[in-house]
């Protein structure tokens, strides 16, 4: 209390001037009150220790509890102690968490709150402020800041079930209809020998058993290798429908990402919004692997990363990708318009031996026109405006 040592004072003054003992002893007691009692807080305060114990991915929609835990380090008691810990608005009822609590020595404490993943994002909990005083209140509080956690919510996946991504990557596990992909190790039967057929296909045990020539025939297959690119240049999308087509094209990208991911087969992603983790860098390439742990990769990008202005444009990073995927690669491009560049650079990758699918999520005029264009080069293009729409893949 700021006006607790200027009372001190006067009561100094008043002991010295009147020399009774009564009043000596007032002093003596309440500024030993006082200082101890500020060395107590200072003390006990630094023998406080917490940590927040919580699963720190969380998918959209899922309840995340937070439980805090509190610890008291030293043999000082800590006579009380007031809590207040920062939560997002995005995924709390409240703002913050608050508790005023009492701690014995080496005592510990837990408490917990929930957090609702409404919201896909890169979320801060915290940091935790700690505040203490004396059990008189005649020192002020004083109060300590403690670390803060993050949360990383993903976004919506919508579970497809029937999309087909074009490919002409042979020697792959997918099964596919044309015979010039066949799998040497997929072996279906046996038939009789074709002049033309090469002798390495020419099972000779089968030909031993049926005294003719007996030729292997192979499954049909592909490798879907696929390369996600996701345009959230804040440029290149419609103004009045920036945000939720921005949106819808995450979701679209995380999808089709753990469809691929789900046939066992290798996806990568290129982005070029803003990632709160890259700081003025932007967020780089990640290059098409197999398996959950990549594709979880994959999603915490997708979860963290925003719109922005002044990006690479979607025709520029095309260009600047074309030149390292190997041939065969199925390009999955997903943003908000299209224009004469990109256009130019899907045409490029054409010529490259690329496959390409194209995926509108702003409002386009003249979409017709647009498809018509894009087909001729041996593209597939849809046009994708709401989550519902994604139902064409999901019959």
């Amino acid at each position: 209390m700021p006006d607790y040592l200027p009372f001190l004072f006067v009561l100094a003054l008043f002991a010295i001037i009147l020399r009774d003992d009564t009043v000596i002893t007032l002093f003596y007691l309440l500024a030993g009150v006082y200082f101890v009692g500020r060395w107590w807080r200072d003390r006990s305060l630094k023998g406080v220790r917490f940590k927040r114990h919580f699963t720190d991915r969380a998918f959209l929609g899922e309840r995340v509890t937070v439980r805090l835990e509190v610890q008291n380090t030293h043999w000082l008691p800590v006579v009380w102690l007031r809590l207040h810990d920062s939560l997002p608005v995005e995924l709390a009822a409240h703002r913050f968490f608050q508790e005023v609590v009492t701690l014995g020595p080496l005592e510990r404490r837990e408490f917990t709150y929930s957090l609702e993943g409404y919201k896909r994002g890169y979320y801060r909990i915290g940091p935790l402020l700690t505040y203490t005083g004396d059990l008189l209140g005649l020192s002020e509080e004083q109060d300590r800041s403690g670390p803060p956690d993050y949360l990383t919510v993903y976004p919506h996946i919508v579970p497809l079930t029937s999309l087909s991504l074009p490919s002409h990557s042979p020697l792959g596990t997918l099964r596919h209809n044309q015979p010039i992909f066949e799998d040497p190790t997929r072996v279906t039967g046996k038939r009789d020998y074709i002049s033309g057929d090469s002798l390495r296909r020419v099972d000779w045990k089968a030909t031993a058993v049926a005294g003719r020539l007996q030729v292997k025939q192979y499954e049909p297959s592909i490798a879907l290798e696929t390369m996600i690119v996701l345009n959230l240049n804040a440029a290149e999308y419609d103004v009045r429908s920036r945000y939720d087509a921005s949106e819808l094209a995450i979701v679209i990208a995380a999808s089709i990402a753990n469809w691929v991911a789900g046939k066992k087969q290798a996806v990568g992603m290129v982005v070029n919004g803003a990632d709160p983790l890259a700081g003025d860098r932007r967020p780089g390439t990640l290059p098409a692997r197999k398996g959950r742990q990549h594709l979880m990769r994959l999603l915490d990008v997708l979860a963290r990363i925003k719109l922005a202005e002044g990006c690479t444009s979607l025709p520029q990073v095309l260009r600047r990708e074309l030149v390292q995927l190997p041939w065969g690669t199925t390009l999955v491009i997903v943003t908000g318009t299209a224009d004469e560049a990109l256009f130019d650079a899907l045409f490029q990758a054409r010529r490259g031996g690329l496959d390409a699918v194209l995926i509108l999520t702003s409002p386009v005029a003249r979409f017709l026109d647009t498809k018509r264009r894009v087909e001729r080069m041996g593209i597939r293009v849809y046009h994708l405006t709401r989550e519902l729409d994604l139902d064409i893949w999901r019959r």
